[in-house]
């Protein structure tokens, strides 16, 4: 009996140490904050506000879910934020002034953001520069690069009036009901949710996975079974950079114009995203599906206060919050 007990107990510690729990406290975390949007704001329900809070939210996801894996390494990536403002500035100059289509300009896009991540894993994988100041120095970078390149000026992807807007339709489809009301379905919901499945299975079904997370884990020890460390830790990098340029696209399809200078900031949301979604900053454990629901949060968060009559500094501060109390949580479900 006493046994029975003390195994009893062990499991319930166990459960709770585990990444299902946290994962489970967020979803509850997420219904009631949703259930109290509702209730104190009767603007809050329409269905227009949740199709917001889903348009809004793409970039940042592509990011939580692309820094996820360098996280899980032990490392992290500062370089998302202006790196994301930089290929779309670059991906607006090739079609307005150097006349590519607008294929070639995605395609670009997302290959620049994989360029900087193999710089960036090189530099943190081969040369053993901490990954702070490797992706600071990368960060900085980027904000120059857009700048100088379009001289100070905004870019701009095709507008709904211009040939080729139909690729923002991937993101944001319209339609026109009987009323004459027009609809937006947030159909970029579907692809980003196709991506966390490939992107959690990759994590834990694939040898890449598996190395990832081995290195955050022990990394001395996967070295010493023979695995090349230093091509696995690249590759958390330039998966993170490939997000990047996703989160690039998904960006320059939602907003209209592109200002050089700005992004400083969004990277800090993905890793927040991540962390709170049970990601542990020291490595070696994640989830691609917890970086979902961290994006979801944070969303919610920032539309959701002001409907309440609070500005963007309560969200802040709110967000620093729950942030602090996923580290916090982190640590102490950890033996």
């Amino acid at each position: 009996m006493e046994n029975t007990m003390i195994k009893r107990k062990a499991a319930r510690i166990a459960f709770i140490r585990s990444n299902t729990f946290q994962r489970l406290l967020l979803i509850a975390v997420l219904i009631l904050l949703y259930a109290f949007f509702c209730a104190a704001s009767p603007a809050f329900r329409r269905y227009t506000t949740l199709a917001y809070i889903c348009n809004n939210m793409y970039y940042t996801l592509l990011l939580a879910i692309g820094v996820t894996f360098p996280i899980i390494t032990g490392g992290t990536d500062l370089s998302m934020g202006t790196g994301l403002i930089c290929y779309s500035l670059i991906g607006s100059y090739l079609m307005r002034m150097c006349g590519w289509p607008l294929w070639g300009a995605i395609l670009a896009t997302v290959l620049m953001g994989a360029a900087m991540g193999t710089v960036n894993g090189f530099g943190v994988a081969k040369l053993n520069i901490p990954p702070f100041i490797m992706t600071l120095g990368s960060m900085m970078f980027c904000r120059g690069m857009g700048s100088i390149l379009t001289g100070g000026m905004s870019g701009t992807w095709p507008n709904y009036l211009e040939p080729g807007a139909g690729f923002r339709k991937i993101f944001r489809l319209v339609i026109t009901a009987d009323s004459g009301q027009r609809i937006p379905i947030p159909l970029g919901m579907v692809w980003m949710v196709l991506l966390a499945v490939i992107m959690t299975a990759v994590l834990n079904h694939t040898r890449t996975g598996r190395y990832i997370i081995g290195i955050g884990s022990g990394r001395e020890a996967l070295k010493l079974s023979g695995v090349n460390v230093v091509k696995w830790n690249m590759i958390a990098y330039i998966i993170c950079g490939l997000f990047t340029g996703l989160a690039a696209v998904a960006y320059a399809g939602t907003f209209s114009n592109i200002t050089p200078g700005e992004g400083a900031g969004f990277e800090l949301n993905a890793i927040g995203a991540a962390i709170i979604g049970g990601t542990s900053m020291t490595g070696g454990s994640g989830s691609v599906f917890g970086a979902f629901l961290g994006v979801l949060l944070i969303s919610l968060l920032q539309v959701g206060l002001p409907f309440i009559g609070l500005n963007a500094n309560w969200q802040l501060l709110v967000t620093g919050c729950i942030l602090m109390g996923a580290v916090t949580i982190d640590r102490l479900r950890k033996p």
